[in-house]
């Protein structure tokens, strides 16, 4: 195993690890509802992905482009809760932003998926219109909530919806706005998520052709 499988093999044993001790720490003993988050999946996507590559990658077997471009979706939306976590819930929640259940699934996880992504992916050979195929989880999961909205779902205590952004009932509601938290209806935050996954979906992309072009060049 040459060492660039080894850390990529590393990144994945990593990742994997990392997604079921901080998926369990979420939900065990008594909180199963975090299942029904979009974080809780991600990583349960990402972990199970990266479980597969493991395998793949012990038994030498070939990994199939389609297995490429679903690690490319999954990635995506890691990042997405990555960043969405650390840029808008985290300042949100103080001191228990930094739980070890928290630094698991919104940071490590995504970090070092990003890392495997660039490490061992590039030679996927990846299409640009591959990047439309990261909406697929975050539209998935906008179906997924709306219908735990309108089920009355509890997602937290109280709570019949997953993120402040993805309240129907808010005052800003579906297209409106409001002068207090979340200011914008749930369609322009969608839009706006949309936008982020489907240009770091073409960033990656680029990034893994110039990659496999640069290590093709110089190998």
């Amino acid at each position: 195993m040459n060492k660039t499988k080894l850390v990529s093999l590393i990144l994945k044993i990593i990742i994997t690890l990392s997604s079921v001790v901080g998926v369990l720490l979420s939900t065990l003993p008594h909180n199963p509802a975090s299942l029904l988050y979009f974080t809780t999946q991600s990583n349960i996507w990402i972990g199970v992905t990266c479980l597969a590559g493991i395998v793949l990658m012990i038994r030498k077997a070939e990994i199939k482009k389609w297995m490429y471009s679903l690690k490319l979706i999954f990635t995506v939306s890691i990042t997405l809760t990555g960043v969405v976590y650390c840029v808008l819930l985290a300042p949100l929640l103080g001191d228990a932003a930094f739980s070890p259940a928290s630094v698991l699934t919104h940071v490590v996880v995504p970090a070092a998926s990003v890392l495997d992504f660039a490490v061992y992916d590039y030679p996927a050979g990846y299409k640009k219109r591959e990047c439309l195929l990261v909406t697929i989880p975050p539209f998935y999961y906008l179906g997924f909530s709306a219908v735990g909205y309108a089920l009355n779902w509890e997602f937290s205590t109280g709570v019949n919806y997953p993120y402040f952004f993805l309240n129907w009932g808010s005052e800003a509601g579906a297209f409106g706005f409001s002068e207090e938290s979340p200011y914008i209806g749930v369609f322009y935050y969608v839009l706006i998520m949309v936008a982020f996954v489907v240009g770091v979906g073409a960033l990656y992309i680029f990034l893994a052709r110039l990659i496999k072009k640069l290590v093709y060049r110089n190998g």
